[in-house]
C-alpha cells in the first residue's frame, strides 16, 4: 500500500464528545464511561463516521471519535485506552481500509455490533489519475458503470483499500446516502427501542444529502471545462458522479512532490481542458498546488476532502463544506 497520508482530522471531534458527556453528567455519575446507562455508547473510527453516528443517533447516542484533533487518521495508533474503549462500546462505525490500526482493533474487540461502511454501498477503482491515460470517457461513467469499468484497471495508484478500491464514498452525496440508509437499520437493531426516532432522523438527513445532489447536479450541468486538478486525489466518486474529471498532482499523498514529467502534462492538460484552478485542502501543505499554479499560469484554491472539520475548514459540518466545495468547483468549472 503506498499510501503515506490519507487522512487529517477533526477538532470538533472532541467538542461533541464533551457536549455529550455533559448532557449525561446532569443525570448520572457514569459520564465519564461516556454516557449515561439510557444511551448507546458509540465510537466512530474519524469525521464522516462520526457526522453519521450523530445525526441519526440523535438524543439516544454518546458519540466518541478515535481519531482526535490534530491526528491523521490514516496514521493513528490507538492508546490502550482507546482500545479498551472499543470493546466496551455498544456500536462501533468505521470505513474498513483507511485506519490499519482501527481495522485491527475493531476485529479483536469482540463488539457485536460492528458496522463498516464500506459493505453498506459500492466501492470502486479510481486510480489516482496520475499515469497520463486520456480520461474524457469518465464523463459519461456517472451514468454507466460500462466507462467505468474501461479505466478501473491499473490506473495508478491504490486507495488504501484491498483491490485498489477508493474508500472515499462520502464525498458522493448519493453513496454516502446509501450509507447513511445502512446506518441507521443497524442502529435500529441496535437499539430497537428508539427504532422509530433513528428511522426519523435517518429520513431528515438522506432529505438533506438528496437536496445536496440535486444542488451539485444543477450546479455543475453547465460548465466551461469538466476538469478540476488537485493535490488529493480524493474526488473521484464526485467526479464520476456529476460527469467531471479529477487530475491528481502526484497520487494520493497531498505532500509527494509531482515529477518534471507530471508538471508537463498538467501544463498541457490545463491547456487543453481549459482547467483554470488547482485545489489544495485546508489539512495539507499548498506548497506543490502553488509551484504548479506559478508554473502553469493558474488560480488555486480550496477543495476540501471532509476527512476532518477544523477552524480552517469552510463550514461547521459535512453538508456546510460540501455547500463550500461546491461554490468553489463551479467558481473553477467556470459555471454559467
Amino acid at each position: 500500500m503506498n499510501v503515506r497520508r490519507l487522512i487529517p482530522t477533526t477538532a470538533v471531534a472532541g467538542a461533541v464528545v464533551l457536549g455529550l458527556t455533559a448532557l449525561s453528567a446532569c443525570s448520572t455519575s457514569d459520564a465519564a464511561d461516556g454516557g449515561n446507562g439510557d444511551q448507546l455508547k458509540v465510537t466512530a473510527s474519524f469525521y464522516p463516521m462520526q457526522f453519521l453516528a450523530e445525526r441519526i443517533g440523535g438524543e439516544h447516542v454518546a458519540v466518541t471519535s478515535l481519531t482526535k484533533p490534530g491526528v491523521e487518521p490514516h496514521d493513528l495508533e490507538l492508546t490502550p485506552r482507546q482500545i479498551g474503549s472499543i470493546s466496551e462500546s455498544d456500536y462501533v462505525l468505521y470505513l474498513k481500509g483507511i485506519q490499519p490500526a482501527v481495522d485491527d482493533a475493531i476485529q479483536q474487540s469482540g463488539v457485536k455490533n460492528t458496522v463498516d461502511a464500506a459493505t453498506l454501498t459500492t466501492l470502486e477503482n479510481h486510480g489516482a489519475e496520475v499515469s497520463g491515460h486520456d480520461h474524457g470517457h469518465e464523463e459519461e461513467a456517472h451514468e454507466g458503470e460500462e466507462a467505468h469499468e474501461e479505466h478501473s484497471e491499473g490506473d495508478g495508484h491504490n486507495h488504501g483499500q484491498e483491490g485498489g478500491a477508493d474508500p472515499h464514498i462520502w464525498l458522493d452525496p448519493v453513496k454516502y446516502a446509501e450509507v447513511a440508509k445502512g446506518v441507521g437499520k443497524s442502529l435500529e437493531k441496535a437499539d430497537p427501542d428508539h427504532a422509530a426516532d433513528y428511522r426519523k432522523n435517518t429520513e431528515a438527513l438522506v432529505g438533506e444529502l438528496d437536496k445536496l445532489n440535486t444542488a451539485y447536479e444543477a450546479g455543475l450541468k453547465n460548465t466551461a471545462t469538466k476538469t478540476f486538478i488537485t493535490t488529493h486525489s480524493a474526488f473521484g466518486y464526485l467526479a464520476e458522479r456529476y460527469g467531471l474529471t479529477q487530475q491528481g498532482i502526484a497520487g494520493i499523498d497531498p505532500e509527494a512532490e509531482p515529477t518534471p514529467a507530471r508538471i508537463q502534462e498538467l501544463h498541457t492538460i490545463a491547456e487543453k481542458e481549459k482547467a483554470t484552478t488547482v485545489f489544495f485542502e485546508t489539512l495539507a501543505s499548498d506548497r506543490t498546488a502553488k509551484t504548479l499554479a506559478k508554473d502553469t499560469g493558474l488560480k488555486t484554491d480550496v477543495l476540501d476532502p471532509l476527512e476532518g472539520i477544523t477552524k480552517k475548514s469552510q463550514g461547521a459540518d459535512y453538508i456546510e463544506v460540501m455547500e463550500s466545495n461546491l461554490t468553489a468547483l463551479q467558481k473553477a468549472l467556470g459555471a454559467k
